[in-house]
């Protein structure tokens, strides 16, 4: 019988801070508690799940005698943060309607998407969302994790996979994730993406390595264009790469470009194999 445990809460007082800190009294300690419930699920709806996505990947809280304060990790700062601050001021706003308590917003931004767990989950459940295969889409990104420094990756994903009549498991894996060792890094994350056959789930693990060894990325590795790359979990940089493209064939005396060698589709029969 398998027993797992969370890596995240594993971690969670040994190696790892909380999400929340703060003190209440017993009278106090419920409200708190689905307050800051109510932070998480509206900053999730927000920049999560319309558009254009923030990629929030982590929501802390700290509350004070007369304030709370709210910590958004996010890959894409400039849309959270808005022009001139606009956006971070009108989200202040509705917290504050919304907890009836002074609110302040901090936004930090996560510097590599490709090591969130969190961002690696929504993105693969969005791209299953678009159909598409999902095993070309597991492997893209443990190697994008790898590339990034990470030393180890492993994605499953449960469901009606390609639109299969029995619902699986798949999975792929990377490296080592050592789920034993207090003193191992590993971010973890779990995503549901409403798909038109049915709900995939899709679990991420990511080794980072010791707890304050220094994260180094794959020597010669390709900066990924709008952090993220072509579906990556920080947005897409297809746009970035074609203009680039266009501009190098325009260029006065450039080579002609040789065509791209056709890719054909795969089959149904291939997709659910």
């Amino acid at each position: 019988m398998g027993q797992k445990v969370s890596p995240i809460g594993f971690r969670t007082g040994i190696r790892l801070g909380w999400k929340s800190t703060w003190y209440a009294p017993k009278a106090s300690y419920g409200e708190f508690l689905v307050e800051d419930q109510k932070i998480r699920r509206y900053v999730d709806n927000k920049y999560n799940r319309s558009m254009p996505k923030g990629a929030v990947a982590k929501t802390e809280i700290i509350r004070t005698s007369n304030e709370v304060k709210v910590t958004l990790h996010s890959a894409r700062p400039g849309i959270v943060i808005g022009p001139r601050g606009g956006e971070v001021d009108k989200l202040r706003e509705e917290l504050e309607s919304l907890t009836g308590k002074k609110v302040n917003v901090n936004v930090v931004e996560i510097k590599e998407p490709d090591l969130s767990a969190t961002l690696v989950a929504m993105a693969i459940g969005e791209q299953l969302g678009k159909r598409a295969s999902f095993r070309r889409t597991m492997k893209q990104f443990c190697e994008a994790a790898m590339n990034a420094g990470a030393k180890g990756v492993k994605i499953i994903c449960s469901g009606r996979l390609a639109g299969a009549e029995m619902a699986r498991k798949e999975m792929q894996k990377l490296g080592s994730i050592p789920l034993h060792t207090l003193d191992a890094n590993v971010d973890y994350a779990i995503h549901h993406s409403r798909t038109t056959y049915g709900t995939i789930g899709v679990k991420v693990w990511i080794y980072k390595g010791k707890f304050g060894e220094k994260i180094e990325a794959r020597p010669g590795r390709r900066p990924r264009g709008g952090r993220g790359g072509r579906g990556g979990p920080g947005g897409g940089g297809r746009g970035a790469d074609r203009a680039a493209t266009a501009a190098r064939r325009t260029a006065p005396g450039a080579a002609p470009s040789k065509p791209a060698p056709e890719v054909k589709p795969e089959s149904n029969e291939e997709q659910a194999s």
